[in-house]
């Protein structure tokens, strides 16, 4: 079965809820879901996932320090995470508070370990992950839920290639 992992951090609670959507979109779209708080989350975990899908609030126009702290020590790793696929999430406080830069910023990494990266439909109204400002609303969550069950979707097609 395709394994799909959701590491976020969360303070909140904002964040939270959307990770746990994704994990529900995931198990939806037939992956086995492991849901971990970014201080929980290990650098194996990453290794033994399939899909990896990272969700971070936005902080001052990028994700959080303990979020960002996670992925610079996956340089550690550097490698083992090829072809996985990868997808990200945000929350904010504002509308124009920095979600896309957020996005983009955790998106970089999966791109530098060689992940593929799996965008959110246009019909959820994002383009580079799932975003919510403030409590995530039901539109919100919906696009969370689409966005786990795409990952996990292209998840089981790239790995059964």
């Amino acid at each position: 079965m395709t394994k799909l992992l959701v590491v976020y951090h969360s303070r909140s609670g904002n964040t939270a809820r959307m990770a746990e959507a994704v994990a529900e979109g995931a198990k939806s779209g037939g992956a086995d879901v492991a849901i971990k708080k970014v201080e929980e989350a290990t650098l194996e975990d990453l290794t033994g996932a399939d899909g990896i899908v990272f969700g971070a609030p936005t902080y001052f126009g990028t994700l959080s320090g303990e979020m960002k702290s996670f992925i610079d020590r996956s340089v550690r790793i550097r490698g083992k995470l090829e072809n996985k696929v990868g997808a990200t999430f945000t929350s904010s406080g504002s509308l124009s508070g920095g979600n896309e830069t957020t996005l983009i910023s955790m998106i970089e990494g999966m791109l530098i370990h060689g992940m593929v990266i799996v965008g959110d439909p246009i019909e959820t109204g994002g383009h580079y992950g799932a975003v919510a400002v403030g409590m995530p609303d039901a539109q919100a969550l919906i696009g969370c839920r689409k966005l786990g069950e795409r990952v996990a979707k292209l998840a089981k097609i790239i790995g059964s290639s």
